[in-house]
């Protein structure tokens, strides 16, 4: 089958793409402002890429064109599609129907930690030799790729609650039916599609109505939002992960964490991720393992070697001793986290926050109120305010002279490079490429030292 993705260079559609051209299908697609990391991925393996919609696509005469959410009506070859009665349907509906039917999908939803999360879980499948299949909207260092068909009955998706496409307004998640369902947290998020947290909350009891009653849900005792969730009905096991009378992770005087379930010991884990939130994405990804049949100490086994997800306090570079992160992080929970786990492997060094808004519901400003709280554990915070439609400065103000915001990235990086001092910790946080900051401000500052040195 031949079929042309609209929307290609997006995580998850750019996984499809990999997925149906791994399965034996002829895959081409499109998208506007072609860009890595995708376009590159799948030009490397060979798929056709078209820059922009144009209508004249139609000629190429797939048998299906798969819709990613990012087309709307009005989009010049989705009316062309309409108005020829041409065949489509949205991308997690051709992934339902062509990949998962005949698999046991484990599936991880939440605001938070879906990622990692989803790495965890399928390095842990991996390590004890299932060779599970995945799409996971970043790229697990362990595996070096975001997607890919396996050679099992196992899939590893990430489940996200954001809509289907322009002629779905259900949540992706409604429609991988997994087996196996992690709900790792649950707070309002994507304002651009939800008026509130319970029209979230709803969609999350959709997706708890399709599991199984001989599956599992994994779920986030700790959060009762998620409680209020299952109160509303279901008919499968959950086991609770943060919680005495389910899976507990507890710090030991080395560094060290001991896993418990049931207050029975599984097990200790050796390793460096950082965090409260880690550890509760790693019991996690321990519970929906074991209950695919991984034994809890071959998934303690395998997460002392994992390596994490790219742009998860991913180090870009390290020069005058300055080390500079990259991170997700766009939500107030996230970057409150990443900034509580960055500090507690950096104790009493400098940490320099570096912010982009970026995502949907920041840029409407509905965190503006949440976001100076969210920074507190920065030392120092620098903030790039183009492009939002709220005053950033004023939301900043409780933070006081530790704070500024600027409309121009290169006098943003001036800013940062003037700042910062060996030893520091910049940490760039945003769910965008924030203009390449990263190699630019490394390049800046590697200018400086060699203007010191050159200086004597």
């Amino acid at each position: 089958m031949h079929i042309h993705i609209l929307g290609i260079c997006g995580t998850f559609m750019g996984g499809i793409a990999a997925i149906a051209q791994e399965a034996g299908h002829k895959v081409t697609g499109c998208d506007a402002g072609v860009y890595p990391p995708m376009s590159t991925q799948l030009k490397s393996r060979g798929i056709e890429l078209i820059e922009g919609f144009s209508s004249e696509q139609t000629r190429l005469n797939p048998d299906l064109f798969v819709i990613g959410n990012v087309v709307s009506r009005g989009n010049p070859l989705m009316e062309e599609i309409l108005d020829r009665n041409l065949p489509y349907i949205s991308g997690p509906q051709w992934l339902s129907e062509n990949v998962l039917r005949d698999k046991w999908v484990l599936a991880v939803a939440g605001t938070h930690g879906k990622t990692t999360t989803s790495s965890m879980l399928a390095w842990i499948l991996e390590y004890a030799g299932m060779e599970p299949g995945f799409l996971i909207g970043g790229i697990p260092q362990n595996f070096g790729i975001s997607a890919r068909l396996g050679n099992s009955g196992f899939f590893v998706i990430e489940a996200d609650e954001y809509d289907t496409a322009f002629f779905d307004k259900r949540s992706k998640f409604v429609h991988f039916h997994p087996r196996t369902a992690i709900l790792n947290n649950l707070e309002y998020d994507h304002a651009d599609i939800f008026r509130n947290l319970e029209e979230i909350e709803q969609q999350f009891h959709h997706l708890v109505r399709v599991v199984p009653g001989k599956g599992l849900i994994v779920s986030n005792g700790q959060e009762e939002n998620l409680e209020r969730v299952l109160r509303k009905g279901c008919w499968t096991p959950v086991e609770r992960i943060g919680v005495a009378n389910g899976w507990e992770a507890d710090v030991l005087t080395d560094g060290a964490v001991a896993v418990s379930f049931l207050g029975e010991s599984q097990g200790t884990l050796l390793w460096e991720l950082l965090g409260k939130h880690n550890r509760m994405n790693a019991l996690a990804a321990l519970a929906a393992a074991r209950h695919a049949g991984v034994a809890v100490k071959a998934g303690i086994a395998a997460l002392a070697e994992f390596r994490n997800v790219k742009r998860r306090m991913e180090v870009k570079g390290i020069t005058r001793d300055i080390t500079v992160y990259d991170d997700f992080a766009h939500h107030p929970t996230a970057i409150r986290t990443t900034i509580d786990g960055l500090r507690s492997r950096v104790k009493g060094a400098r940490i320099i926050a570096v912010l982009e808004p970026r995502s949907n519901t920041m840029k409407m400003g509905v965190w503006k109120e949440s976001l100076a709280d969210s920074l507190t554990g920065a030392d120092v915070v620098f903030c790039y305010a183009a492009n939002l439609g709220w005053d950033l400065p004023q939301a900043l103000l409780p933070l006081g002279e530790k704070a500024v915001a600027f409309e121009e990235l290169d006098q943003l990086i001036a800013a940062i490079t003037a700042y910062a001092q060996p030893g520091d910790h910049v940490l760039i946080m945003s769910n965008a490429g924030f203009g390449g900051i990263h190699e630019k401000l490394l390049t800046r500052m590697a200018a400086v030292a060699a203007d010191e040195v050159a200086s004597g």
